[in-house]
């Protein structure tokens, strides 16, 4: 993204209100810019990069999940924690790491269930960026984190923008998928509208301590399809290649 690019090269912070360029984000998502909880996020960000501290990913990437997923185009939506914090993993997509880098334990427990629900090929890589353009919203609870410090952005403001993104977004879409894996993820369900025929489906998490508690098995890919199609959409081809 040019203007992350651009302060980088100035020795800058990137300025976040100009890194979410999409627009039907934008516009929905424009009123949380000027709320004083972004104010102090903002500051918060500037200090860990003043610190020369490395922050988790690429400034460009931040909203990567907004700008690579329209809102108008959202099917499904699959909420994440934080951002993964080891070097060159997070690309802005909640499970998602960049082809050449080693697939996680919980994105391979993924995999194992689309192989079983859907009869999905093992991939090779983790990047999922075939799901965000198909209208799959990978979105996390927090959009950055300090190297190798999981949650260390957790409860400095991302937590009350990605609700407001998940609040709008059910609110102003109907009929839309929600996966909700472990408890972080559930507890966002308070924000899901009602009356909006949503599909909400819930299911411990994937990683390895809690994917045999009801993670395999739980068929959601498919069930996401059905209910896509039953809407009259065209269904995810989940099959990463």
């Amino acid at each position: 993204m040019e203007v992350a690019a651009e302060a980088a090269a100035k020795g800058e912070p990137p300025n976040l209100d100009d890194l979410l360029v999409e627009e039907t984000w934008r516009g929905a998502l424009d009123g949380e810019f000027g709320k004083e909880y972004w104010s102090s996020l903002k500051k918060f960000l500037a200090k860990e990069y003043g610190s020369g501290a490395k922050v988790f990913p690429a400034p460009g990437n931040i909203f990567r999940a907004f700008n690579t997923c329209p809102m108008e185009r959202v099917k499904v939506v699959i909420l994440g924690q934080d951002p993964y914090h080891d070097d060159g993993q997070a690309m802005g997509l909640s499970f998602s790491v960049p082809k050449g880098w080693k697939v996680p334990s919980s994105l391979i427990n993924i995999y194992k269930e689309l192989g079983t629900d859907l009869g999905c090929k093992k991939p090779t890589h983790g990047d999922l960026d075939k799901w965000s353009t198909q209208g799959v919203l990978m979105l996390n609870a927090s959009l950055t984190v300090r190297a190798h410090q999981a949650n260390s952005h957790s409860k400095k403001g991302w937590e009350s923008f990605t609700d407001a993104a998940i609040r709008t977004l059910a609110k102003q879409r109907k009929g839309l998928v929600f996966l909700l894996w472990g408890k972080n993820a559930q507890e966002k369900e308070r924000l899901i509208a009602k009356d909006a025929g949503h599909l909400i489906l819930k299911s411990p998490h994937p990683s390895g301590l809690s994917a045999h508690r009801g993670f395999y098995g739980c068929k959601h890919f498919s069930q996401a399809n059905n209910f896509i199609e039953k809407n009259g959409g065209v269904p995810i081809d989940w099959q990463i290649v």
